[in-house]
């Protein structure tokens, strides 16, 4: 008998090291990261600044803010910049403390982590596979009815790439007011979406004090890296609590000066887009004429296939990408998640061709 491997999405190293390959010969089809980098009017301006790290950030980031208000099209004293998604999670658990949580699965694993440290009990929705992983919106809201008071989820969704649309979110976000559920929702991946402003709950944030969303620069803008994040919340109280207890200066000056120029680079905004939404269209008609894999319908920058093929499983799957210097995400860690799946993002158009090469070959 022979025992497969199972790999992390990161573990880079350790898969170089079992397949013999180079870390610069492989493409990262599992990071969800823009396949364009860094921008380059950022990069060179980035080089030209260096020097801000001979001084402190402003403590209450009024630039920053004032940018992201004009990008989110939401008041400035709404918004709480962060060392990242992660910085804001934790401080948000921390804060709210919750006692009973739901969290919307299959997803990120983070939120499970650090509702870990807080005490609370923390239980899955199961998003399902018959529905194409969209969101029965009056069921979740009767599972709501046994005693939560903190809701997750993350939108468009990662593994599944389905999205909950604003009507809805507004629907559920209304129910958990009224039941004094405090709903928060990360929105990493909503700007890879056709419509953003289909999705997002940025603007709801101006009608529910139950309610904050979280979004970064680590995907859309390939900074992961940077470690900056921010939250939006109209519940001024519970912004200013998170605020007592988040560590001063948590984002660099470097950080929040590049921050800046990436939300205000619409050139760069535009291409991402361009390249992403044709490529994902692309893709999925292909995958669609490939017997082998059923394809759901994508609202981030990431595909999610499930294998129909008897025998035939994830770690297949991976490995046959792999050998090629294909790294994609063997999703078999993914709670929630019954069956062979694999998820992959949109990287350039040839070496997207490349993999749907491997994919139809199996």
């Amino acid at each position: 008998m022979t025992t497969k491997m199972v790999f992390h999405g990161s573990d880079i190293e350790k898969i170089c090291d079992y397949y013999h390959l180079n870390k610069e010969d492989i493409v990262k089809f599992g990071a969800n990261v823009n396949p364009l980098g860094l921008s380059a009017s950022v990069k060179r301006a980035i080089a030209e600044n260096v020097d801000l790290f001979s001084s402190y950030p402003d403590r209450d980031y009024v630039s920053l803010r004032n940018t992201i208000s004009e990008y989110c099209r939401i008041p400035a004293e709404f918004i709480l910049p962060g060392n990242g998604s992660s910085e804001l999670i934790s401080l948000l658990i921390q804060e709210r403390a919750p006692k009973h949580t739901l969290i919307l699965g299959p997803t990120y694993s983070e939120y499970s982590r650090e509702l870990s440290f807080s005490g609370s009990t923390q239980e899955y929705y199961h998003l399902r596979e018959e529905r194409n992983f969209t969101l029965d919106v009056k069921d979740l809201c009767k599972t709501l009815e046994n005693g939560y008071d903190f809701l997750i989820l993350c939108n468009p969704n990662n593994p599944t790439s389905s999205a909950v649309m604003q009507e809805d979110l507004r629907k559920l976000i209304a129910f958990c007011a009224d039941k004094d559920i405090f709903v928060m929702i990360d929105e990493t991946y909503a700007e890879f979406a056709p419509d953003v402003e289909e999705i997002t709950a940025i603007p709801l944030t101006r009608e529910f004090t139950n309610l904050m969303v979280l979004r970064g620069v680590s995907k859309f803008y390939a900074a992961p890296g940077m470690r900056l994040g921010y939250g939006i919340t109209g519940n001024m109280e519970f912004l200013s609590k998170m605020r007592e207890k988040q560590t001063p200066w948590s984002l660099n000056s470097l950080g929040a000066f590049a921050g800046e120029l990436m939300l205000r680079d619409h050139d760069y905004i535009q291409e991402t887009r361009d390249l992403i939404l044709d490529e994902r269209d692309r893709m999925e008609q292909e995958l669609q004429n490939i017997p082998t894999f059923k394809v759901y319908p994508a609202y981030a920058n990431f595909i999610l296939l499930k294998i129909r093929r008897d025998g035939l499983t994830s770690a297949d799957v991976f490995e046959a990408c792999i050998k090629k210097g294909l790294m994609i995400r063997d999703c078999s860690s993914f709670q929630c998640l019954d069956g062979e799946f694999v998820r992959f993002c949109i990287m350039m158009p040839d070496d997207n061709t490349k993999l749907l090469n491997v994919l139809k070959q199996l």
